[in-house]
């Protein structure tokens, strides 16, 4: 204890009331910019041109704008004007010596969006979107016309330069013009504003609020090498539908029609308005608001929506007796979706001054009720658009089920082995390395059998398949995970696919397709490589796959016993192995299944004896195309290709095995 109180040592670091600092004015935003624009890199940069574009914009969402002018100068400053009421420059009440101008771009926590008195619904909560713009500029003027006058000040860092002085008559001029260049000393001499980032936003802010038309400027001399245009008009009577039909372009989507519309929310607490499409390829998007403020990382207003169309979309499953609708999550609904939400409510509450994230907790249920009642009738009013959507999102159900399944399979290692979640049918190998393991592809729980006797049960596995495989060329995505062998091939090796293939999660160093040596062991062969093709291309590529070569006739006389793998090889043995021998025995297999399984082990499973083909894929793109086209046009949804096919190829074929 009484360490605890022990006096510091001689010449250590005293630390008394002079060092404790009172930060006045400005002074805060400047030491810590961080805490009001969340840095000072390019985005915190943009930060200050969205603050004071969002002023003008509450002017416009009140009612009292319909017109915003944005114009980037030659000299790096940026211009922001609107037809509003104009900031007050009288005295004000409480500081009588400054204007309420000066309040407001001088202190923090100043203006007229604490209550609802001035604005029903705004995007600046706080008090400090423009002072903290003042106070991270090198200069500043804004312009105020109101009553026909008009008026301009000056500041610097922050302080006042000049005072509010009255330059004249302004007779068909009102509203705010704020024009400012942000410090060097702050950004960095290097920093400058984008003029695409600009024209973007300024560009967005027009399609959230269809009263506004946005006007865009800037000096020629900043587009070197820009595409931006130097002038443009905004105004989209659409709104939000008409962003989103411009997002998607011609993107096909799995219904024709956007989800698209508006509403107010009861009790005049605001309003909703929104445009949702289901792109059929692409990573899709979403981009929500409130008061017009972006907010990227979503928040309650985007819990609401995802509510709202995974309940109503559920719902509507059920009315048509699909039971998998029961599955449907929020992710499902919403994974590959273009989304636009805009929310106008009072006193919205956001994560940071940066407003990121909306977190006021009654935008969720405002949304969820409006949308999902709109939603509702939306499907009910066109069934086949509704089914459409039904079946796009359930795809997603199966995608999603596919990878649970896929992350449950784990490597075997002597802590894990207990917890491994491998098909029923499969008979694994011993070894818990991947390193000299085989997994052998076999037709029919008979060969299966045969497989298992003949093989190493250190090294070698077995996995059986009923029948011919799912023809993974022409199925969907439901098709595909629904199918028992498909899945239980994908369980047996681990690695995952298309996209998720993991070649480090792969369970055996071989895969070996063992089929009878016929017809119909040709065509599930030629499944199987369609399988690996399409949904495991990264392990072909990695020279994983192979081909046994299981013979077809068994040839013997006396002691000399040879096996041909197809007739070609009978005929080439009788020639010279066997030529001039008498009453040579030929036994032709009718499958794996028949073969004894120390035969199988001799001719096919001993690596000292066998004989594999290594199935390969090319790396180059153009040459992997041209493999695409070809598995394409024989394995693929339309049979006519495969008709021509066999008839450009029919005056090839000498032996037809029937």
């Amino acid at each position: 204890m009484s360490d605890l109180f022990a006096k510091p040592a001689a010449g250590g670091n005293a630390y008394t009331a002079k060092d404790i600092e009172v930060l006045e004015g400005l002074e805060p935003v400047r030491r810590r910019p961080g805490m009001y624009i969340g840095g000072t890199d390019e985005r915190a940069f943009h930060h200050l041109a969205a603050e004071v574009l969002d002023n003008s914009m509450d002017e416009a969402v009140a009612g009292h704008a319909n017109r915003i002018e944005v114009e980037l100068l030659a000299d790096g400053a940026l211009a922001i004007a609107d037809n509003g009421r104009g900031i007050p420059i009288d005295p004000h009440p409480k500081y009588p010596s400054q204007s309420a101008l000066e309040v407001i771009l001088t202190t923090l926590h100043s203006g007229g969006k604490f209550s609802d008195k001035a604005y029903a619904t705004s995007g600046g909560l706080h008090g400090v979107g423009i002072s903290v713009v003042n106070a991270l500029s090198q200069a500043l003027i804004v312009e105020v016309a109101r009553d026909r006058r008009l008026w301009r000040q000056t500041y610097a860092r922050g302080l006042p330069t000049s005072k509010l002085e009255d330059v004249g008559a302004a007779p068909n001029r009102r509203g705010t013009k704020v024009s400012f260049l942000p410090d060097p000393e702050i950004f960095g001499a290097e920093a400058r504003f984008k003029p695409a980032r600009l024209y973007r936003l300024a560009r967005s802010k027009a399609y959230l609020y269809r009263g506004v038309e946005i006007r865009w400027r800037c000096d020629e001399s900043l587009l070197k090498g820009d595409d931006t245009p130097a002038e443009a008009v905004f105004q989209f009577p659409g709104g939000l539908a008409d962003h989103l039909r411009e997002v998607i372009d011609d993107r096909e989507c799995a219904t024709s029609d956007l989800f698209a519309g508006r509403a107010d929310f009861p009790d005049n607490q605001g309003s909703v308005e929104w445009a949702v499409a289901w792109p059929l390829y692409g990573e899709g998007g979403g981009s929500y608001y409130c008061n017009t403020i972006p907010t990227p990382q979503g928040g309650t207003h985007e819990a609401g929506l995802r509510a709202a169309l995974s309940r109503a979309l559920k719902g509507f499953g059920q009315l048509v007796n699909n039971r998998k609708a029961e599955q449907i999550t929020p992710d499902d609904v919403m994974t590959g979706a273009e989304v636009m939400l805009s929310v106008f409510i009072r006193n919205p509450q956001f994560q940071s001054q940066t407003k990121d994230r909306l977190s006021s907790p009654e935008a969720t249920k405002l949304v969820d009720a409006v949308v999902r009642d709109h939603f509702d009738h939306w499907l009910a009013e066109d069934q086949k658009r509704a089914q459409a959507l039904l079946g796009f999102v359930l795809d997603k159900v199966d995608e999603r089920l596919r990878r649970k399944a896929e992350k449950e399979v784990k490597r075997k290692t002597a802590t894990s082995k207990r917890n491994l979640r491998l098909p029923g049918k499969l008979t694994d190998c011993a070894s818990d390395d991947a390193a000299g393991t085989e997994l052998f592809i076999v037709e029919g729980d008979s060969a299966g059998g045969s497989a298992k006797q003949a093989r190493n049960r250190k090294t070698q596995a077995i996995l059986p398949i009923r029948g011919k495989i799912l023809n993974v060329a022409s199925a969907n995505t439901a098709k595909i995970t629904q199918n028992q062998e498909v899945q239980d091939l994908i369980l047996a090796l681990g690695c995952g696919t298309r996209d998720r293939y993991d070649a480090a999660s792969l369970r055996y160093e071989k895969i070996i397709i063992m089929t009878d040596a016929d017809v119909d062991g040709a065509h599930i062969a030629t499944l199987l490589m369609t399988f690996f093709f399409q949904e495991m291309p990264g392990l072909v590529r990695d020279g994983h796959l192979y081909l046994a070569q299981p013979p077809l006739y068994r040839l013997a006389q006396g002691g000399t016993v040879r096996y041909a793998r197809d007739d070609a090889h009978r005929e080439e043995l009788l020639r010279t192995v066997f030529a001039g021998k008498s009453k040579i025995e030929v036994s032709r297999f009718k499958g794996l299944g028949e073969m004894p399984s120390v035969q199988l082990k001799d001719t096919t499973m001993d690596p000292a004896q066998r004989t594999l083909l290594r199935i390969t894929l090319p790396a180059e793109y153009e040459e992997r195309a041209e493999v695409r086209g070809l598995v394409e046009r024989l394995m693929g949804k339309k049979p006519e290709h495969r008709f021509a096919f066999i008839q450009s190829h029919a005056q090839f074929v000498e032996d037809v095995d029937v």
